[in-house]
């Protein structure tokens, strides 16, 4: 089968940092390892179906540990900056879904190649977020420690619940990809490409005109929403442990969406259906893209990514 086919449709996933380590997981290697091709087991779908493919991926678990390894080298190394840590995990993550697709491509005797590219994305320093930061990050501390941390470091500290205190960082909205076209012509020569990993590492354009890091976290769904639509993909697909998108919740009205409309499923997040904490970033990520020019949205599970792709199962979102 070729490589290169220019009929074929072109499909970007997202997948969650909990792919790799999930709940109640020892996040060691092997278990990050297994956990790397059973997902991309289930992704293999879409070579079998010919796709071009790009995948996105979170990384707070990653970062977390990251973040820990860093407290423990406390006095003896030096402290790291979070742009740094996003690229790291960035690279340690691809490097895991690299290996497995290869892998998987071999004995199932696809000719594919798989590329990882550890994608920088441009956010403005003005942007609210920094004003306000807000995205928890990391362990929690004493109330002593981290006045200490905060102090020390000027990092923005926060009471979190009982279990202690943890540092909130910005999360500024994505604006601009910076490797995008080269993201966007890899995929079209019929690789498989990870990128944007933890949401992209966060930089802005100084006065000058260079690339500077910052610390922030962008949100993985919206920055692979603008990817997918800077690649021209026909279908975002975001992956998340429900097996599609409910309007009333854990109540007794809770009701799934099926196949919706942009215009219906905005009126659903005006009405507050879906918390910006859990599955709002989602629903506006698939809203952008469609409303972008992609032709669907598709918010579904992994295990029903098969049912999802022909209108079975999962939530589709369509113009």
């Amino acid at each position: 089968m070729d490589i290169y086919r220019s009929d074929r449709q072109t499909v970007l996933v997202a997948l969650g940092g909990n792919a790799l380590i999930r709940p109640g997981d020892q996040p060691d290697y092997k278990t990050q390892e297994a956990n790397a091709r059973d997902i991309v087991g289930k992704l293999m779908i879409l070579v079998e179906r010919d796709f071009n493919l790009a995948v996105s991926h979170g990384n707070g678990p990653q970062v977390g540990l990251s973040l820990l390894r860093v407290d423990a080298a406390a006095g003896k190394l030096p402290r790291m900056p979070l742009d740094f840590l996003v690229a790291e995990t960035g690279g340690s993550i691809g490097y895991l879904l690299q290996q497995a697709f290869l892998n998987l491509l071999r004995e199932r005797e696809f000719r594919r190649y798989v590329v990882t590219v550890i994608t920088q994305v441009i956010v403005s320093p003005n942007d609210p977020a920094f004003v306000r930061p807000s995205k928890p990050i990391g362990i929690y501390y004493p109330e002593e420690q981290a006045r200490e941390l905060q102090r020390e470091f000027g990092w923005q500290m926060i009471a979190d619940g009982k279990a202690g205190w943890r540092r909130v960082v910005p999360s500024p909205r994505p604006l601009k990809i910076v490797q995008r076209h080269m993201i966007r012509h890899s995929v079209n020569e019929g690789n498989i490409v990870i990128a944007c990993g933890g949401g992209g590492v966060p930089i802005m354009v100084t006065p000058d005109g260079t690339y500077q890091g910052i610390e922030a976290v962008i949100d993985k769904d919206l920055t692979s929403s603008m990817l997918a639509a800077e690649i021209k993909a026909d279908t975002l697909i975001i992956l998340m442990p429900e097996p599609k998108v409910y309007v009333y919740f854990n109540t007794p009205k809770q009701r799934p969406l099926d196949r919706v409309t942009v215009s219906e499923i905005t009126d659903h997040l005006a009405e507050g259906h879906f918390p910006a904490g859990s599955i709002g970033p989602k629903v506006d990520a698939a809203i952008q893209f469609v409303q972008r020019g992609g032709k669907r949205a598709i918010i579904c599970s992994a295990d029903n990514l098969p049912a999802a792709l022909d209108g079975l199962d999962g939530t589709t979102i369509v113009p």
